[in-house]
């Protein structure tokens, strides 16, 4: 073998080795993605989530808070004001969870359309909101009515 196809043997091995450490790295960072969604974005966008982690953000819907007999799982839904997600959730709620308050759950769609979650994240004081509940509720106009509140 000479010099020169040597070199050339070993530069496609290298090749190959960085390709193959970058596909890695790629499928890595794609299976930890996890993506937002208010139930207005979910509606139009169930095709995409299937089978998939993602975050459904907005305010526990007023009256639909249901605790099982099992004493561990939760009923609720989430709303941004224009769209409703049914939420089935099994564990501890956190201390903040209450209705009418913004709310982040982390989970999957089942195929009936209901988000079963399997971590829910409540907000920390009254004052603060997720920065992505705010935004999809500005975007379904929940804060519409309020500002005109405000001015008056």
């Amino acid at each position: 073998m000479t010099r020169k196809k040597r070199r050339l043997y070993m530069l496609l091995l290298a090749l190959l080795g960085l390709g193959t450490a970058t596909a890695l790295t790629l499928t890595a960072f794609q299976d930890n993605l996890v993506f937002f969604f208010s139930p207005s974005d979910l509606q139009t966008k169930v095709a995409e989530v299937k089978d998939r982690s993602f975050r459904l953000g907005g305010l526990v819907e007023e009256g639909t808070v249901k605790r099982l007999p099992d004493g561990v799982s939760v009923e609720f839904r989430v709303t941004d004001g224009v769209s409703v997600v049914p939420v089935a959730y099994r564990g501890q709620l956190p201390d903040l969870f209450r209705e009418g308050q913004g709310v982040v759950a982390e989970g999957k769609l089942r195929p009936d359309g209901v988000f079963v979650a399997r971590e829910v994240l409540a907000k920390h004081d009254e004052k603060y909101m997720p920065p992505e509940v705010t935004d999809a509720l500005k975007r379904a106009e929940h804060f519409k009515d309020t500002a005109k509140t405000l001015k008056q």
